[in-house]
């Protein structure tokens, strides 16, 4: 089963806002990459704005109804404002992730047990909505179990340790784990997505864990594809993902 590539568009979205026009445009962009064979486009929108703004989203949802093999996933924290708009725009998917409002990027998955108040609500809203859903979580048995028990569709499994150890001594350790928990979370009925420093140099090696379902791949695939360029990119990721 090939793995599905979902583009995040936020560094896209950065490099309009430096500048204070509509350049580059972000649904020009996801237009481009669904014509190179891209079946997702993933997309945060923060609530200070500082990439992907509302109105983005609103475009992309409008965008992707003329593409229904190409999902849409919005990623954010289950904040009020952040769920009516998934309820405005019903994406194929919402991940939801721990992050504060002045949070640079994201950097650790969910302790559910702390969140269970937020979270099960918010999983029950998407459901209502029709969107599945997806909690955002570290390589922990504990919390892939909890996971499962507050009944969210999927788990995105966050990749950055596994990312910064290639090459490490511990490397095949953290695969190891990595792959342990994947398998855990599918034999409960969970499905699987990764994402976070993902690049076409560690891909590969990641997804000889089988059944991972999609990885969302931003930073490191806007940064590759100005080096060597969009076509070119986009099918090595491509390729990798159909192996």
């Amino acid at each position: 089963m090939a793995t599905r590539l979902s583009v995040n568009l936020n560094k896209i979205a950065l490099l309009r806002n430096s500048r204070g026009r509509d350049y580059p445009n972000v649904v020009t962009y996801a237009k481009k990459f669904i014509q190179l064979g891209v079946q997702g486009i993933t997309i945060h929108p923060r609530q200070d704005e500082r990439h992907i703004r509302r109105a983005d989203a609103c475009d992309l949802g409008e965008l992707l109804e003329n593409y229904h093999h190409v999902e849409l996933n919005i990623e954010g924290y289950p904040s009020s404002d952040f769920l009516e708009l998934v309820e405005e725009i019903k994406p194929d998917q919402c991940t939801l992730v721990p992050d504060e409002v002045d949070q640079l990027t994201s950097d650790h998955g969910w302790n559910i047990e702390n969140k269970h108040q937020l979270l099960t609500p918010s999983l029950a809203r998407l459901t209502a909505a029709g969107v599945r859903s997806a909690l955002f979580l570290d390589p922990d048995l504990r919390q892939i179990k909890a996971a499962g028990d507050i009944r969210c569709d999927r788990i995105e499994l966050y990749t950055a340790h596994f990312a910064a150890t290639i090459g490490d001594i511990i490397s095949s350790q953290v695969f190891e784990k990595y792959k342990k928990s994947a398998k855990y979370a599918q034999s409960t009925g969970l499905g699987v997505n990764a994402g976070h420093d993902l690049d076409l140099m560690n891909l590969g090696r990641f997804l000889q864990i089988d059944n991972i379902l999609e990885v969302s791949i931003g930073h490191a695939l806007t940064i590759e594809c100005i080096d060597h360029g969009m076509e070119r990119v986009v099918a090595q990721y491509l390729e990798i993902c159909n192996r």
